[in-house]
């Protein structure tokens, strides 16, 4: 078990963030034991078809027996949303003793697989060479099998999100980790996270507690070591809307777009946002909101998911084009 003490301003400084590279990292477990998330097989199933190209020996091998990941893969996320190549930088700087140290960890207490047995090395050349060779097959891997589902996942991740913050606002720490995960528990000032291989109780000390919503996890998973700064990757919510087929654009509807009240509502939504909120913003009823929401999504020009009572809208990558806006 691993026991987070979080203080009241390690309460206040606890933030969330995106990362695209944690997800891909992840999403190699579901590559290599289907058995761990039913709901990703058909994912799964189209991606084995496209990676045939990769060294897929390596990329699997990352993957340890139980299920382990060397820690190096997934750093920190520094900012709230960093792009793929910002974290995979991040991997590249890398030291050898650390790549060294995480993989043999990771796979503790088997030996490492066949092509990653340059990481017992003692000389560092071997390791950094192994260590970029990574690098890149991750990037091929992203760029196949993550990249073209990120629009959509970010979307359930920001409404996850948007629940988790609402959660703490309105009931605390208690409320936030009440409905997070069965392995979670928050007892007195201490965040646990059971069924972990690590076992350490560490405080927060003023760093806070950074969350991380992931499409791809099948549990909670904290940092292994001590040292790091607490923060804690979990399963997201509202994984049934990732795959809800996208909608078929409708001739009749796509038509009826033409307007000032639909361009004006498309122009709002490069954020999720729940109906109420949009006719606030615009000044008019939700009721009206809800009719113009329905031609969009039936065009395909919006998307939605779920978050607890409400629907979040924002804008799909067709309604980007249409509008000419850049998805952050």
């Amino acid at each position: 078990m691993i026991s987070f003490v979080l203080g009241v301003e390690d309460l206040a400084d606890t933030r969330f963030a995106l990362s695209p590279l944690t997800e891909t990292v992840l999403s190699l477990r579901v590559l290599r034991d289907p058995g761990l998330s039913p709901m990703h097989l058909p994912w799964r199933g189209s991606v084995l078809g496209r990676i045939g190209g990769l060294d897929t020996g390596l990329l699997m091998s990352l993957v340890a027996k139980r299920h382990t990941l060397p820690g190096f893969l997934t750093p920190r996320p520094a900012t709230f949303a960093p792009d793929f190549e910002e974290e995979l930088a991040v991997v590249g700087r890398t030291s050898p003793d650390l790549v060294r140290r995480d993989l043999l960890a990771a796979h503790a207490p088997d030996p490492l697989p066949g092509p990653l047995r340059d990481a017992a090395a003692g000389d560092d050349a071997p390791v950094a060479r192994l260590r970029d060779a990574v690098c890149e097959v991750l990037r091929r891997y992203w760029e196949i099998a993550v990249k073209p589902l990120w629009p959509r996942a970010r979307l359930v991740l920001e409404a996850d999100m948007t629940y988790r913050a609402r959660q703490l606002a309105v009931g605390g720490a208690r409320l936030l980790f009440a409905g997070m995960h069965p392995n979670l528990r928050w007892e007195d000032g201490v965040l646990h996270v059971d069924r972990v291989i690590s076992s350490f109780r560490v405080a927060a000390a003023g760093r806070g507690l950074l969350l991380v919503p992931s499409v791809f996890a099948h549990k909670p998973a904290p940092p292994v070591i001590p040292e790091e700064p607490p923060s804690l990757v979990y399963p997201s919510r509202g994984l049934a809307t990732l795959w809800a087929p996208e909608p078929v654009p409708a001739g009749a509807a796509l038509v009826s777009l033409v307007g000032a009240p639909r361009a004006r509502l498309l122009g709002l939504l490069g954020e999720p946002l729940p109906t109420v909120e949009i006719a606030r913003r615009l000044g008019v009823t939700p009721s009206a909101v809800s009719q113009h929401l329905r031609v969009l999504y039936a065009t395909g020009l919006v998307t939605r998911a779920r978050d607890g009572r409400k629907v979040l809208y924002r804008r799909s990558s067709l309604g980007d084009r249409l509008t000419g806006a850049v998805r952050p």
